[in-house]
């Protein structure tokens, strides 16, 4: 398989157009022999910042120059982290890296090339027993991915970075007898999203001392300004680096990338999203076991869009469940087009081959096979991979749990079964922290005590020697006691019985006190007490757990039983038969349907005619008492109160029978209410009355009835307000308010004075009176007065109003005469805009226009009608609208 990604110290990166140009760094040093002072020793501090090949910098760039002279802190290594001395470094290089080689099939090519800025200088320094830390801080670091943009932290509101490493003291080592591992520099190399790859990090330490990797978060660039290279570093510790989600330090490719800690191979799958990501690496120096020394680097790793076409298979687990996998290509498909894959099994024939991208085989044995696949066999982008699959199905795991009280060995027995290999190993996890140490076990059979009750998940996992492994959970209830039932409870015998008591589990009992019981070692003795007594019993199960309990035994003389109980309920009720017995069993008759239960103490009956209730009650076949109880059903009262209606103004008496005793509510009206008969006096409104009866027959509950009381209070009305007629005109009467009319006094020239809705023919001014009554005698009167005009029927318009509001004349409209209907009535002012239009002749102009009072003026009006012999009549005037 070709290994698509080698190691690469930095990687290309997209520059903003804020200020920031670092892409990675690292600060070591080399120690160079004793110092010129007394016990001190001379080293030479270096520092590698990397940028991007010939990115344009400074002034209007919004990119920063890396620093020409930077400034190193050099800080004692113990807490506060006191500053001892600072050193200036000169820039003694620029050597570049390139990515040299590109995979031929590569779907994309980017350039990538980096500068490597190298600064070095010398310091002496005392020999102490902490060491130092050598530190270096820069304000502007490249964005990533994997990092929010914003930093409060940094005066530029952007992410900076920081690099440091220790130098150990003389607690650790001889003076002077040291120098940093330096991570080796080689080609940059290419990543392609969402694809398996490598990084070969690297380092070599002079001393010969033993190196270890790990994934650690950036340092970010704390308040280091932003175009200020001549300030020193702050003093440690420094803040690291926030990551967003799904990303972290010990994790900053995703969780499906590694570093591995005696290489410093970095190796998985590459995220799916294209971009740039901090990486932190510290390397740790140890000699003779003991951690020395450490220096950080980190760098920005580039995810690019690009594929590969790769064949790789992940090594599987062994196949424990069936002979059928399921495979494909874990490598890169891109750019693929064929696809070949060798099953190892020839037994299978034809079928150990396939051309499928993804297939399926069933291996012939259990055994070991080696599976090869081939992607674009014999084209210009061909790759194989091999790898071996195990299959050896038939491995059923399992176990038991034997005992289940706390504080004694619970025995935990493996049953799991194989059909290939041999199961060696085995690891218990008893879910008993307070255990200890005896919370785990790794032999087959263990037992284990567990000091409190409770449910615990209990795990066990199991491996064979084909390379086959599975946990298998088990909640285990750990009780107080073991489980054991005492039958009966507590409860009572006559002197002359004998009583089983038994106990359900599986075990071994002892009875005490040994008295009138038949044998105090049995699960189910005979006691015979003639007296009260709790026999108590200690239970042991198989495994050595105990407990007790116990049954109390009330020993009586005979079963007592009351018996007066007779009772009488209304009719369909339903009634508790409360017997006062100290029985243990019960037995009534007669079983005919009215009982609820014929086996318990208190049944519920529901008898429909006198019944007589017979009860046995026993505590044994030789110990009982017998009684009975009549319950006599009476029916409800039989009520009768009709409603009544009276006319407004008058009394009138309710009536009411079917009782012995009564109540009337509300008392609105009533002369009494707990008489059968209260008279209603001058009742002004209707009313519900709620009746409450009752008799003396024997039935407990009282009957409700509710009577309605309707007050009938007429309105009488003859018809239309007074009217005006003229000579010939019939007028239409229609008066309302009741069931029957009679029209009296002056009836003349009405067509009937029977009915509501008579024809008049007044020939002179005229009242018609008409009284209307109903069905209860109520009556009521009403009346109209008919003006008789002599003259032609017509409109009458006046030629001027005064619409001031004092009741007089304020509307102006026409007076109709003989008209039938007003069909138009509309009044204009002099500019032609029309102020009123109306047809009811009940209404009319009030001066105003638009809700504003019209000025005093000439207005024309025009109006058109119909007279009642249904000739159209058209007229038009003036009018004078009057202020005063």
């Amino acid at each position: 398989m070709k290994k698509i990604l080698v190691f690469i110290v930095t990687v290309f990166i997209f520059l903003t157009s804020s200020a920031n140009h670092i892409v990675g760094g690292e600060v070591f040093y080399q120690y160079l022999g004793a110092g010129t002072q007394p016990n001190t020793s001379k080293y030479q501090v270096s520092l590698r910042l990397f940028t991007t090949c010939g990115q344009a910098c400074g002034g209007n760039t919004g990119v920063a120059c890396p620093p020409d002279n930077p400034i190193i802190g050099i800080f004692v290594n113990t807490p506060p982290y006191s500053r001892f001395t600072n050193i200036i470094l000169n820039k003694t290089g620029q050597p570049q890296i390139n990515l040299s080689y590109y995979p031929p099939c590569l779907t994309n090519r980017p350039s990538v090339c980096y500068q490597v800025n190298t600064y070095t200088g010398t310091v002496d320094l005392p020999n102490n027993s902490q060491g130092y830390r050598l530190a270096y801080q820069n304000c502007c670091r490249a964005t990533a991915r994997n990092v929010p943009n914003n930093n409060p932290l940094s005066t530029s509101n952007q992410h900076g970075a920081a690099y440091e490493a220790t130098l150990p003291g003389t607690n650790l080592l001889p003076a002077g007898n040291n120098s940093t591992a330096i991570v080796r520099l080689k080609d940059t190399a290419l990543i392609c999203y969402n694809s398996q790859f490598s990084l070969e990090f690297g380092a070599d330490d002079s001393d010969g001392d033993s190196l270890s990797y790990q994934f650690l978060a950036a340092y970010d660039g704390g308040s280091f300004p932003s175009g200020d290279d001549t300030r020193e570093p702050d003093n440690p510790l420094y803040h690291s680096l926030p990551y967003t989600a799904g990303f972290s330090g010990a994790f900053p490719l995703g969780n499906n990338v590694t570093i591995n800690p005696q290489t410093g191979l970095i190796s998985g799958i590459s995220p799916n999203n294209i971009g740039l990501y901090v990486v932190n690496v510290i390397v740790r120096e140890w000699r003779n076991g003991v951690n020395i020394a450490e220096h950080r680097k980190d760098f920005l790793v580039r995810v690019n869009d690009c594929e590969i076409p790769d064949a790789n298979l992940i090594l599987r687990p062994t196949t424990c469940d069936g002979f059928t996998l399921d495979f494909q290509n874990d490598g890169s498909n891109a750019s693929v087009t064929t696809w070949l894959w060798d099953f190892g099994d020839p037994a299978s024939a034809p079928n150990n081959t396939s051309t499928s991208a993804t297939p399926n085989h069933t291996f012939s044995a259990a055994g070991n096979y080696t599976v090869k696949l081939y992607v674009n066999k014999g084209l210009a982008c061909e790759d194989s991979a091999q790898t071996i699959v195990k299959v050896y199905p038939g491995f059923r795991p399992a176990f038991e749990v034997l005992g289940q009280c706390k504080n004694t060995p619970i025995q935990f027995n493996d049953l799991s079964q194989h059909d290939f290999g041999t199961i060696f190993k085995w690891t218990w996890n008893f879910d008993d922290p307070s255990s200890g140490a005896n919370n785990t076990s790794t032999i087959k059979n263990p037992t284990h005590i567990f000091a409190n009750s409770g449910t615990y998940h209990v795990t066990l996992l199991v491996e064979s020697d084909k390379g086959c492994s599975a946990t298998i959970p088990q909640d285990v209830v750990v009780q107080d006691k073991p489980a054991f039932t005492v039958f009966p409870k507590d409860t009572l015998i006559c002197t002359i019985d004998t009583l089983q008591i038994s106990v359900t589990g599986t075990g071994s009992v002892t009875w005490s006190p040994n008295y009138m019981i038949s044998d105090v070692n049995s699960q189910t003795p005979l006691v015979s007490p003639d007296v009260t007594t709790t026999y108590a019993v200690l239970f042991t199960d198989a495994f050595g757990c105990k407990g007790n309990d116990a049954v109390k035994i009330n020993v009586v003389d005979r079963v007592t039983q009351g018996s007066d109980y007779d009772t009488t309920i209304c009719t369909n009720d339903a009634v508790i038969l409360r017997l006062n017995s100290n029985a243990l069993y019960y037995t009534w008759t007669p079983n005919d349907g009215t009982l609820n239960s014929t086996t318990i103490k208190n049944p519920t009956a529901t008898p429909l005619s006198q019944t007589y209730y017979h009860v046995i009650g026993k505590i044994s076949d030789k110990c009982f008492a017998e009684n009975n109880i009549k319950v006599t059903p009476v029916p409800y009262p039989t009520v009768v109160a009709p409603d009544v209606s009276i006319c407004f103004g008058k009394s009138t008496q309710l009536q009411a029978s079917g009782g012995s005793s009564y109540n009337w509510s509300p008392r609105t009206f009533l002369s009494s209410t707990t008489i059968a008969n209260p008279q209603v006096i001058n009742p002004t409104n209707s009313v519900l009355y709620t009746l409450t009866v009752r008799d003396i027959l024997g039935c407990p509950k009282p009957v409700q009835k509710t009577v309605r009381l309707n007050v009938v209070k007429l309105i009488a009305n003859a018809g239309p307000r007074d009217t005006s007629v003229v000579l010939g005109q019939p007028l239409q009467l229609n008066a309302t308010g009741g069931t029957n009319y009679l029209w009296i006094n002056d009836t003349r020239w009405l067509s009937s004075t029977i009915i509501h809705n008579p024809i008049a023919l007044p020939q002179s001014d005229i009242e018609y009176i008409v009284q209307v009554s109903n069905i209860n005698g109520c009556f009521a009167f009403d009346s109209i007065r008919v003006k008789l005009y002599r003259v032609s029927p017509g409109l009458y318009v006046p030629n001027a109003f005064t619409p001031n509001s004092d009741g007089k004349n304020d509307i102006f409209r026409p007076i109709v005469l003989g008209i039938k209907s007003l069909d138009l009535f509309q009044v204009y002012n002099r500019f032609g805009q029309m102020v009123y239009s109306g047809t009811d002749i009940t209404q009319g102009w009030d001066g105003t226009f638009g809700g504003r009072p019209q000025d005093p003026a000439n207005f024309v009006w025009i109006a058109e009608a119909t007279d009642y012999t249904g000739k159209k009549i058209k007229r038009k005037g003036n009018v004078i609208l009057i202020r005063q």
